[in-house]
């Protein structure tokens, strides 16, 4: 382990916050020193137009002068939040990662203790439960229903899976890969990496005092989109056949099934005389030319599948917690 590494990493991705992002690294600040916690802050502009960049340039200048460490990342245009967490994960250089929203609803008081679970407690991640929550009515049903749904889905039993208020162990952020909206799903793709240790702390949640929120239906569909990505990747990311090709032989076996049955039904009919009808005038008939050919593209999707994921080039990188 190197000597000098830093014992916390606080990435603060924000889109829009110039108002609430001197007061956020003030709190930091008061926080990690009272702890005596060597630190760095990253905040994260996902393209923001409305000067957070010029804010985090002067926090940035005055934390210089005053031997603290604050340091940004500015994104050319909006990407999205998963993006502004990559990034800050790439950048962390801290034994605990936490991050945290830049609107105020979070509050930096939590950061000793999620450090504390991870280091002291052995947890891979922690997560945080917004018990009671300050956002109307329109944001916390969908959000109910949405935590319920991702533990049904996934098994992992977390209140509040979006909870932007997370710690992880340095290993967890620097061996999953968050893209799209699967920022939402960062416990279930930890998991998928093989950090199996997850926990979860009731962490207090602030009335927004600044800006708006960012929240809106679009986010929630994709959401919804995504967690069936997260889904099929966990279950058959690295073996595709598994899935299209058993789904394929099923139908190509019950459309073959059906068309033999016709066509016998047919001969059977003709030998004994009685009346008959042409099997191309049958329903049923299309229903299995079609069902058989499903299998067939089904089969075919599959195979494709893997030979894709025979090629990759990460197709042997898996991650590893330790070596001796």
């Amino acid at each position: 382990m190197e000597s000098n590494r830093l014992d916390i990493s606080i990435i603060v991705p924000l889109f829009n916050e110039a108002e609430s992002l001197p007061e956020l690294a003030a709190w930091i600040e008061r926080v990690c020193r009272a702890e005596g916690l060597s630190h760095e802050v990253i905040f994260v502009d996902d393209g923001s137009t409305d000067g957070s960049w010029g804010v985090v340039e002067g926090l940035a200048l005055a934390d210089a002068a005053g031997g603290g460490v604050v340091r940004g990342i500015k994104f050319s245009r909006n990407y999205g939040k998963s993006a502004a967490l990559y990034a800050g994960f790439e950048a962390a250089e801290g034994e605990v990662v936490i991050t945290m929203d830049a609107d105020l609803q979070d509050s930096p008081d939590e950061i000793p203790e999620l450090r504390r679970m991870v280091v002291e407690e052995g947890y891979d991640l922690v997560s945080g439960w917004k018990k009671q929550r300050h956002d109307p009515v329109s944001k916390r049903l969908p959000s109910k229903f949405f935590n319920a749904t991702t533990r049904l889905v996934s098994g992992i039993r977390l209140h509040d899976m979006n909870c932007g208020l997370k710690a992880y162990r340095r290993a967890v952020v620097k061996s999953i890969e968050v893209y799209g909206e699967m920022h939402r799903y960062i416990p279930i793709l930890a998991r998928q990496a093989g950090f199996t240790r997850i926990g979860e702390k009731v962490v207090e949640h602030r009335a927004r005092r600044y800006g708006s929120s960012k929240y809106g239906i679009e986010r929630m569909v994709k959401g919804y989109l995504d967690l069936v990505t997260v889904s099929f990747m966990a279950r058959f990311g690295r073996h595709p056949m598994y899935l299209f090709g058993s789904l394929g032989t099923l139908m190509f076996v019950a459309g073959f099934v059906t068309a033999v049955w016709l066509i016998v039904e047919k001969l059977v009919k003709q030998a004994r005389g009685l009346p008959l009808r042409i099997v191309a005038d049958q329903p049923m008939f299309y229903v299995a030319i079609v069902t058989l050919v499903l299998g067939v593209m089904l089969f075919l999707t599959g195979f494709l599948g893997e030979l894709v994921i025979r090629n990759a080039a990460d197709r042997n990188k898996y991650s590893k917690d330790k070596t001796l």
